[in-house]
């Protein structure tokens, strides 16, 4: 395993993880199974007595404090654990490097020469730097799973529908979870305990894998994955994309786009709030999608996810790359960021489509930065997957070489 890039000591500041000047710590609300458990909160998430800012300073200004918790805050702080902050977001959750031009780029521990990941940048970082012991995040196409790989922590996006988003800053509401962090697949189980509905479904015995999937990665990569799961007997390939995966992308791109400019247009337009370059840009794009488009891939969408459904039964787990790559240096060219894009929503985008669980768990290094395998089950199958992921965790082939 590569050495630490930065010490315990490290000051937090320096790590950027937190939003600046925003203080809002709340202590455990009773004791519980995350006793002395401490955690952070993406800055979509509501707080009670706290201003959720969107990751943009005039969200911030426009909004009122927020009067009650988003619930799964509430159920953490009810099970034992403690509030450290919140955490900084690309704005609006619209963009998967975790990049901010407002609050600035999170350092990532693992690899402080490259992007962290995001959008759940902060969230992300504070668990890799050992600054909290978990966090919640949001991932509507990526946003929990990318940055886990980019930093090497744990990292799961919950069956769709399952955590109430109540007092969580609307983005692309049929697509939007909360998600969460930690360092260990125990405790990524343990805050599942917490915050998941308790539904009776088989344990996961049987796993497929998907080429394709590992076909949108750069090639070493793909080896040195498929070389961490070599001993989790895998029972069977699944071509899971049918040739189609630009079609699948090309499916979420018009679907999230169109809903994120319902959901946050009209403000958008109305106070005409400063947004990073590349924010505004894509904010642009989703204005200009018709409804023609949506009309025209509705039925895809649902057909895609009756596909995943049928080759992912309860008991079985499809097993894919997180994301295409190791972390992309800060200073990656535009067409080098591009193509990351292009590859890595189509990955995650499985599992968003059919509002499916997908955990993702930091299995190899690719030059001395992480990189992740992830887990996709059946919708309403959480617990079993996170005990799959436990039981896992421990038999990777290669686990933490360099």
């Amino acid at each position: 395993m590569p050495p630490k890039a930065l010490t315990d000591t490290t000051a937090i500041k320096e790590l950027g993880a937190f939003v600046p000047g925003l203080v809002c710590s709340r202590r455990a609300t009773s004791r519980g199974p995350l006793d002395g458990l401490r955690f952070a909160v993406k800055d979509l998430i509501d707080v009670a007595g706290c201003k959720t800012g969107g990751g943009n300073p005039a969200w911030l200004r426009d909004h009122p404090t927020a009067q009650r918790s988003a619930p799964a805050v509430t159920l953490l702080l009810a099970a034992g654990a403690s509030l450290t902050g919140k955490t900084i977001t690309d704005e609006f959750a619209f963009s998967l490097e975790g990049r901010n031009a407002h609050y600035g780029t999170p350092i990532n521990p693992a690899c402080p020469d490259r992007i962290p990941g995001g959008s759940s940048s902060g969230s992300a970082v504070a668990v890799a730097g050992e600054l909290v012991d978990f966090a919640l995040g949001t991932d509507t196409g990526g946003s929990v799973r990318v940055p886990a790989s980019f930093v090497g922590v744990f990292g799961y996006r919950p069956t769709h529908g399952t955590i109430p988003l109540e007092g969580v800053v609307p983005f692309a509401p049929s697509y939007d979870t909360i998600g969460w962090f930690a360092r260990d697949a125990g405790l990524l189980a343990r805050v599942g305990d917490a915050v998941l509905p308790r539904h009776q479904t088989p344990p996961i015995t049987r796993l497929l894998l998907a080429p394709d999937a590992f076909s949108l990665t750069e090639r070493e990569v793909a080896r040195l994955l498929l070389t961490a799961v070599r001993d989790w007997n895998i029972a069977d390939e699944v071509a899971i994309f049918q040739s189609q995966d630009e079609t699948w992308r090309e499916c979420y791109r018009v679907l999230q786009g169109a809903e994120v400019w319902m959901n946050l247009g009209a403000w958008i337009s109305n106070a005409n709030p400063p947004l990073g370059e590349t924010i505004a840009a894509r904010f642009a794009d989703a204005a200009a999608i018709t409804l023609d488009q949506v009309e025209h891939y509705r039925p895809v969408r649902a057909k895609i996810a009756n596909w995943v459904l049928d080759v992912i039964p309860p008991n079985t787990a499809l097993v894919i790359p997180t994301a295409p790559c190791a972390a992309l240096p800060r200073s990656a060219p535009g067409e080098i960021v591009s193509e990351f894009y292009r590859r890595a929503l189509t990955l995650t985008c499985i599992a968003g489509h059919a509002g499916a669980p997908q955990v993702t768990l930091p299995l190899a290094y690719d030059q001395d930065c992480p990189i992740g395998v992830s887990l996709i089950a059946a919708p309403g199958c959480d617990l079993a997957l996170l005990e799959l992921a436990s039981r896992l965790s421990e038999t990777a082939s290669g686990a933490n070489a360099a």
